[in-house]
């Protein structure tokens, strides 16, 4: 079982989306831009309390440019509590930190 998303939102916000309908045991895989390692340490709550846990970041290059890219991959380790994800929005506002 697998989501992925790409960068359009905050890692938080991402996995707030994502991550409640990924199956115990199953990825969120997310591509993020080179702000990565600031948006992994503002996700560790969302991981904690979404029932994630980070497992590893790969970087890449797309062929004919230098814009550095990351895919982060993430395992469901634990059911998120029913309670999310919030409403439409809300992890945008008010991201799980």
């Amino acid at each position: 079982d697998v989501a992925s998303a790409r960068a359009v939102a905050s890692l938080p916000v991402l996995l707030e989306y994502c991550l409640p309908f990924v199956k115990v045991g199953g990825l969120f895989i997310g591509m993020k831009g080179p702000d990565v390692k600031d948006e992994i340490n503002e996700s560790k709550k969302a991981l904690q309390v979404l029932g994630g846990e980070l497992l590893e970041v790969k970087n890449f290059n797309l062929p004919n440019s230098d814009y550095e890219r990351y895919v982060v991959l993430v395992k469901k380790c634990r059911h998120t509590p029913p309670s999310y994800p919030r409403k439409s929005g809300k992890p945008t506002k008010m991201p799980i930190k």
